[in-house]
């Protein structure tokens, strides 16, 4: 599984907005790959910010 599935599906799992420090704590994965594969599902439209620096599937 590529690192922004990863990263999505744990956003999906959620019930709340996630920062990305906090994905990268439940996910077990280094910040940095959150922080790429975040800007991948950004330019994707897969993602949205319901508030600053807090982000979550669009299609939830």
């Amino acid at each position: 599984m590529e690192t922004k599935d990863k990263v999505l599906d744990i956003m999906k799992q959620s019930p709340k907005a996630m920062s990305a420090g906090q994905i990268a704590e439940a996910g077990g994965i280094d910040r940095k790959e959150v922080d790429k594969a975040m800007k991948v599902l950004k330019t994707e439209g897969l993602i949205v910010s319901p508030k600053v620096c807090f982000w979550e599937p669009r299609d939830r």
